[in-house]
């Protein structure tokens, strides 16, 4: 049995509304800790951030930052991964999360061989840092065709590199009964054949091969619905609608989100989650250690909403803290 997860949430989650003035880091730091349901705070700095003023504001709030990262092209952000390893034992960072693009920066596409290349430096990188990478499942990163992920921890594990991942299972749920977004993933045929199965309710479902294998080392909870609504609300800089993997967790005004709020919707999200919940708390080496709240603004996910983002958050890490004292009633103690 596995007494102990720490909840966390995303740095850029911290704010009410994207159409009010910024929050500084002072305030969004203040702010994570009068929530009082916040372990450790989720950063991704990009190059350049004076990362110093970070560690001081997470020392003065004793928040560690137990998860670093960000977004990587190979052949590029080489540097700046290794310069966020190096700040890593400063912020008591135990998580590297990493989305990688799907293409090099001279343009082509990354195979397989190189996402696992790329991987497998990391962890040399990281290793003196006691700070593990993780890859991400992500849209827009390589790692959306969902089948590549089986082929590069099975790449990995010939050389005796076990793949961590982390899992957001809104990166997949949304895209349920979407053919558009089956398409992008690539696996619409694999889907309408049985071969891949997104149903969050299903035995076979991808998402939960991949806890059995024991690939998962982090996740991030943010709700969505099967087929989530486009955010009308902001575009992405194609001049599309965002392609809408934020669903509110606490029901809005009318005024504040564009379709109708059925709280039952989110009950497939909810499954998913309390899957893996349940595989952490019963067994003793079942990641992830870590979940982090990201609810956010961009187009994407909740950008041009009027619900609060960080009342989501904070409402999202109370459920995730109640279900798991259900998961895990009757052990001898339970670590938040």
């Amino acid at each position: 049995m596995n007494p102990t997860l720490h909840i966390g949430v995303n740095i850029d989650g911290v704010l009410h509304r994207d159409d009010m003035p910024p929050v500084d880091a002072d305030t969004q730091f203040q702010m994570i800790a009068d929530a009082g349901v916040f372990d450790y705070v989720e950063m991704n700095p990009p190059a350049g951030v004076a990362l110093a003023r970070y560690v001081e504001l997470s020392e003065r709030y004793a928040l560690p930052v137990r998860v670093i990262g960000g977004i990587f092209c190979a052949g590029r952000d080489e540097a700046h991964l290794r310069h966020l390893i190096e700040w890593a034992p400063r912020f008591g960072s135990k998580v590297l999360n990493c989305q990688l693009y799907a293409n090099h920066a001279d343009g082509h596409r990354l195979t397989d061989i190189e996402v696992a290349q790329f991987y497998a430096q990391a962890c040399e990188w990281a290793a003196p840092a006691e700070c593990i990478p993780s890859l991400e499942v992500h849209v827009d990163m390589w790692s959306e065709e969902f089948s590549r992920v089986a082929r590069v921890g099975e790449l990995l594990a010939h050389d005796g590199i076990a793949l961590r991942l982390t899992l957001d299972h809104s990166h997949l749920i949304f895209k349920i009964g979407n053919d558009e977004e089956l398409d992008v993933s690539k696996i619409r045929a694999l889907v309408e054949a049985g071969e891949i199965v997104l149903d969050p309710d299903a035995p076979d479902a991808i998402f939960k091969q991949w806890i059995a294998r024991g690939w998962v080392h982090h996740a991030h909870a943010r709700s969505v619905i099967p087929n989530n609504p486009r955010n009308s609300r902001m575009c992405r800089p194609d001049d599309r609608p965002g392609r809408g993997i934020q669903y509110p967790f606490v029901r809005p005004a009318m005024d504040q989100w564009d379709g109708n709020w059925d709280e039952a919707a989110l009950l497939p999200w909810k499954n998913a989650v309390r899957h893996l919940l349940d595989a952490h708390a019963h067994s003793s080496d079942s990641t992830p250690q870590h979940i982090s709240c990201e609810f956010i603004p961009f187009a994407d996910y909740g950008g041009g909403a009027r619900y609060s983002i960080f009342e989501n958050n904070v409402a999202c890490a109370t459920w995730l803290r109640n279900t798991w004292l259900e998961q895990t009633a009757g052990q001898d103690a339970v670590t938040a």
